[in-house]
This record gives C-alpha cells, structure tokens and sequence, in this order.
C-alpha cells in the first residue's frame, strides 16, 4: 500500500448471530401488531441465551398479543434462522433451539405521559439522527459494509440450501477496502469470515479441537470469491490467500488476505455461545463506521419512534441527494424533542464533494421533505409490517419493495430545482 492509499473496514453479521436473533424477534412482534392494528405503539426488547429467550417492553395495541401468539412468534422466528435439531443430543450440542427453548413474555402497556405527545403528532422520543448516502456502489451505500452484507447474505443461502451441510447459523463478516487518496476504492484488501459448524469440519490435534484447512477453503472458494466476484471483480487484483491461523502466510502486493474461522475453532455458537440482545449491532445496521450515529436502535420500535423513522428518512434525504448528482456523498442530520413535530435542526455534510452550497442543500431539503413525525411516516409509509426483514442483513442498502427509504423518487425535483 503507497503512502497516498488508505484502508478502511467494516464488518455484518448473519441473520443466526444472537444480537441479530433478538432484533428478528422484537420486529417480529412488531410486525404482529402492526399487521392488525397499524396504530400500535411499541417499544419490544428481546434477550436470548442457553435455551431461553425473554420477550419484554411496552406495546400498547389491539392486536391479540397474548403470551401464547408471542410464544408462536418467537419460535418461528428461531425455526426459519434455522436453530432447530434432528434429535436430543444435536439439541443439547447446538443449546438454543425452536423446540427446546423456553420463552418468557414481559409485555406491558406503554406510558400514557409518552402518548400525551405523540397522539398530537410530536415525536416519540428525543435525539438526533444520521443518515448517508455515497456513490462507491450501485445501492449508494459503503463499499465494505455492502460487501460485507453481501458474505453473510450469501452465508446464510447457503446454509438454508444445504451447499455445504456443515454450516450452522452463526456468522460474522469482516472486509478491509483499500481507497485512493481521492476516496476511490482501489481494491479488497483482506476479508474475515467466521461461521459456526458442526463437528464434520473439525481435526483433533493434540487436546485441541480445529476447524480443517479444507472447510476454510472451501468457505473461500464457494462463499467468498463468488460474492467478490459478483460485486467487484474489478477489485480483485490478487489472489485469495488463505491465513492459517497462528501462521503468516507469504503475501503478493495485490493478494486478498482470507482469514476463515481465526480463532481455530467454532462449534459452540449462537446465543448458546454468548447472549444476545436487541438494538446491539447498531453500526452493522447502518453504514459499517461510515459517518455519524444517533446511538438509538431501530428493531422493535413502532414509526413514531424517530430513532428509527426518523433515520430511515435522512437515509432518504441523503441517497435521494447523491442520486440526484448533487453530491458524491451525502450525511444528513435530523434531531427531534419528544412531543413536538418538527426537527430542531438539519445538517448537511458532503466532506466537499457538493456541487452547490451545503446551505442551498439545507433549503432544498425543507422544500422537498416532510420531516414531523407524521409526514415521515405518511411518506415512507411506515405502519406496515414491514421490519422484521431489515433486521438482517442490514437497514439499508437493498432496494426491497418494502424498504421505501431507499427508493429516489425525489432525486430529479432535487437536480432540477438546483439546475445542475
């Protein structure tokens, strides 16, 4: 790497990591309320671990939430990320499944001094909110936090398929960019790629389980070499070099460093492995590091909580911008009181890639944008069940029919009303 480059990494994980085990189910209860009553306020937290998963929060709703349909909800939930086992002894092995977990339910009815001032419109929480929007890929989003994405995606078809029999749900992704000084990717630089197996895959050397050196390459020759491929063949300047852990293996100047499982050994994952919670993997939600975070979760939370309606929108704000050749990147700030409707402020950064004043951005965006509460939830159309697919694989960056945040339908009226 010359001087004049520099790296940048982010990473994801998969839909079976147990933060994102409890964020599938908070949305999964949300989306069970909003399905049959699209007013429902609710604030749903999951903790999972060792065979057990406590659903807790306030929801207030008319849907027919009782301990049994959350029971349901979260089993299914379970069963489709695909902890579930053939027999007892896979049951105990694995330590968190469908079928032998318990669920504890802690729902109660939501503050009536937090209704006060959301029924007259205000938002339901204070903070201040990020979103960003770039053009290093076609989804307008980071190359590593799109790429990484992409590996757990691709991780998880191919444990649902049965492409290699041995993977189990667990995954995280990590994948290190190398940039030109202008901002420009200039190639992959290293990929990291730890999944949780079973003992097919694993040697005894010694006292000590490993994961075998033929699964890792076969991790790198059928998950990520297709995916590099299918993305950015471009950037694959080199060849994939498999590290051995506890080993330094001989690197050309181009070559992409392949780290598979580097710990040595992966069979005990999943909220067995370490608990999980909702609204913890935040960065991976978002944009992998790149630009500024609010702090607040998504998963869970019903619109009128701008931590997350509000945050769907600057990604709007943003991408519609830089899809508008306004800018070649874009963050964009909203903040909020509770209880009162409009944004205390909006911000604009486009670290001086604009092609007009930040300021006229500021001004274009109070003219083309809603930004109470109820204009962003009208916009984007936000009372439907719609969430629990954002819980993986991130929020943004795929351009579902149901993700309307990342539709640019606004991006001409921008040009045009700032004659570039």
């Amino acid at each position: 790497m010359t001087a004049s480059r520099y790296l940048f990494t982010s990473e994801s994980v998969s839909m079976g990591h147990p933060d994102k085990v409890s964020d599938q189910i908070s949305d999964a209860v949300l989306d069970f309320c909003l399905a049959a009553d699209p007013m429902s306020r609710v604030a749903c937290e999951t903790l999972v671990t060792t065979d057990l998963a406590v659903v807790a929060g306030e929801i207030t709703t008319k849907a027919n939430l009782t301990r049994e349909a959350v029971d349901k909800l979260v089993r299914d939930v379970i069963r489709e990320i695909g902890y579930v086992a053939k027999d007892r002894a896979e049951a105990e092995e694995i330590g968190f499944t469908a079928d032998s977990c318990q669920v504890d339910c802690r729902i109660h009815a939501q503050s009536p001094h937090i209704s006060q001032g959301v029924d007259t419109g205000g938002a339901g929480d204070q903070g201040m909110m990020f979103g960003f929007a770039c053009n290093e890929t076609n989804s307008l989003m980071p190359l590593p936090i799109h790429l990484a994405h992409r590996l757990v995606e691709r991780h998880s078809e191919m444990r649902a398929a049965g492409t290699l029999g041995w993977l189990r749900p667990d995954a995280k992704s990590q994948v290190t960019v190398e940039y030109n000084a202008d901002g420009t990717p200039h190639r992959i630089h290293t990929v990291v790629l730890s999944t949780q197996h079973t003992r097919a895959v694993m040697t005894r050397r010694g006292d000590t389980d490993y994961f075998t050196d033929d699964a890792r390459q076969q991790v790198i020759d059928q998950l990520l070499l297709p995916v590099l491929k299918a993305e950015r063949a471009d950037l694959i300047r080199g060849k994939m070099v498999m590290v051995v852990p506890g080993t330094k293996p001989a690197l050309g100047p181009d070559d992409i460093a392949c780290h598979i499982n580097p710990t040595g050994c992966f069979l005990q994952g999943g909220p067995h492995g370490d608990s999980g919670l909702t609204g913890r993997k935040i960065i991976v939600d978002t944009y992998g590091g790149r630009g500024r975070h609010g702090g607040g979760a998504f998963s869970g939370k019903d619109p009128t909580k701008v931590d997350r309606s509000a945050a769907y929108m600057c990604r709007y704000i943003a991408k519609n911008i830089v899809r508008a050749g306004l800018a070649r990147e874009c963050e964009v700030q909203l903040s909020y009181a509770i209880g009162y409707p409009d944004p205390l402020n909006i911000w604009v950064n486009t670290n001086g890639t604009a092609k007009v004043a930040e300021a006229k951005l500021v001004d274009l965006i109070r003219e083309h944008f809603k930004l109470t509460p109820k204009g962003i939830i009208e916009t984007l159309d936000l009372r439907r069940p719609i969430y629990r697919n954002s819980a993986r694989n991130g929020h943004f960056g795929r351009e579902r029919p149901e993700f309307t945040w990342e539709a640019t339908p606004v991006a001409k009226a921008l040009a045009a009303a700032a004659g570039v």
